[in-house]
């Protein structure tokens, strides 16, 4: 069932659950156009290992970028809860964090479920109703977040007869929207620093605002999560490539015999890991700054013209303007 703006529900046999692939939530243009940036995988959070919750940016994803506050709600329906809740403590964020549950109406393939929101000081309260849009208070950073995260939206979606306040069982989700994957050399011009990481000016955004897109993995996809800082990633297909997203790359390589079944996923010519379906697991993969180790690579969907590959290197310094290549190794 879809709605005009793409968002849709599929609902499985009485009793299933959470992640086990009968149960799917499709986010469309409906959701996502009032943000500029997204990511399933980006997070250590437990949601996000199998894609079953997503991050909404408003504003960048670096924080030295300046840090969004308004916090437009990606549902419409009735407040359900708010609710504060302890987050691990950090020098750059307070010890607690808030949880927001809405009653889901809108979009309306949606209708029925509940919207589990966090990283929001909420400016509403239970009995509240919301639309697409609203601000629903200040987003807030979270002793969740690593030190190079910006604020954000992080957003999954459950049954109503689901544990609405434990950190995992939200339903996967798949994306409603086009994804256009940009190839990339792994070169790059540095064109934004901070103290933990650093931007690039590949692959550019060939149209910023008229289309989602990401970093390309060779077999087809966009790329989505921390390799390798967070323990999993994602390779994504939107509504512009026929293949589902829960299927794995087409015309990957198989795992050699005797090793568990999952295919081997490359970033320019490079092995990063092994997916099984969408998911991503990384292993011994290490990011190559010419030559050298560094944190991480960010990968995301975004639609803004500051998008770029983002190097997380807390223990290394870059100068804008310094042209660097990028690999991937494994022991």
């Amino acid at each position: 069932m879809t709605d005009g703006g793409g968002s849709e529900h599929q609902w499985g046999p009485a009793g299933a659950g959470a992640g086990d692939g009968t149960h799917r939530v499709t986010l469309g243009d409906d959701v996502l156009d009032q943000y500029r940036r997204f990511s399933l995988y980006n997070s250590p959070y437990p949601a996000h290992d199998a894609g079953c919750a997503i991050d909404l940016y408003p504003g960048d994803s670096d924080p030295d970028a300046g840090l969004a506050t308004a916090a437009p709600s990606p549902v419409g329906g009735t407040v359900r809860e708010t609710r504060t809740v302890r987050a691990p403590p950090k020098p750059y964020a307070p010890d607690h964090d808030h949880l927001l549950l809405v009653d889901v109406e809108t979009p309306a393939p949606l209708r029925g479920l509940v919207a589990r929101i966090l990283h929001v000081a909420p400016a509403v309260e239970a009995g509240d109703r919301v639309a697409i849009g609203d601000d629903l208070g200040t987003l807030v950073r979270a002793g969740f977040f690593a030190p190079w995260v910006g604020t954000h939206l992080h957003v999954g979606f459950r049954t109503a007869k689901q544990n609405l306040h434990r950190a995992s069982g939200s339903l996967p989700i798949d994306l409603g929207v086009a994804v256009r994957p940009l190839a990339w050399d792994g070169t790059g011009t540095v064109v934004a620093t901070g103290e933990t990481c650093a931007i690039l000016d590949a692959p550019g955004h060939p149209s910023p605002g008229d289309e989602w897109v990401g970093i390309a993995a060779d077999d087809g996809g966009v790329l989505d999560g921390g390799l390798p800082h967070y323990e999993t990633g994602g390779v994504l297909h939107g509504t512009d490539e026929s293949r589902p997203t829960n299927e794995s790359p087409q015309g990957a390589e198989p795992a050699p015999e005797g090793e568990w079944s999952a295919q081997s996923v490359r970033l320019n010519g490079d092995a990063i890991g092994r997916a099984d379906g969408r998911t991503i697991h990384w292993g011994d993969a290490t990011v190559l700054v010419d030559g050298e180790p560094v944190t991480g690579l960010s990968l995301s969907c975004a639609r803004d013209d500051g998008f770029g590959a983002k190097l997380i290197c807390p223990d290394r310094a870059f100068a804008i303007g310094d042209r660097v290549r990028v690999s991937i190794a494994h022991q």
